[in-house]
């Protein structure tokens, strides 16, 4: 009996993470981990990311960590680049109106960064890095 395929046909396999996959696993998790945590800390206590817009970012990073997943490298690009642009612009804002906030009532050093938005900034760097990476990488030949 003769098989249906030939033993010399090379077997085509399709790739599911592409060379950015891990950049993108990697912000994408650090953004959501660092939106569901404390982005404010004042001498009351802290402000949660997700009171405002830590929901946003969380959002974000899903976005991103679905991008990682996607085996098309333009898509995955986007993906970065949207991502990292929507949550490094919230985390500039964040930063920046604790700065004024602090500036205005002259209470320097009673309004600090929280670890959440130092991750969720962090994750915004990764994820236009890698962007940045797959857009100057050559793209593999299939």
């Amino acid at each position: 009996m003769a098989s249906t395929t030939s033993a010399t046909a090379p077997t085509v396999r399709r790739r599911v993470l592409h060379p950015g996959s891990v950049g993108m696993l990697v912000g994408g998790l650090v953004t959501v981990v660092g939106s569901l945590l404390p982005w404010v800390s004042t001498p009351m206590g802290t402000l949660l990311g997700t009171a405002g817009p830590g929901l946003w970012t969380l959002s974000a990073g899903f976005l991103a960590i679905a991008g990682a997943l996607i085996p098309s490298r333009w898509s995955a690009i986007a993906h970065c680049a949207l991502a990292g642009l929507v949550v490094g612009g919230i985390a500039g804002a964040q930063l920046a109106r604790i700065l004024t906030l602090s500036a205005g009532t002259g209470a320097w050093g009673q309004l600090l960064p929280g670890i959440g938005l130092v991750m969720v900034a962090g994750g915004a760097v990764l994820l236009l890095r890698t962007g940045v990476r797959l857009l100057r990488t050559p793209p593999v030949a299939a």
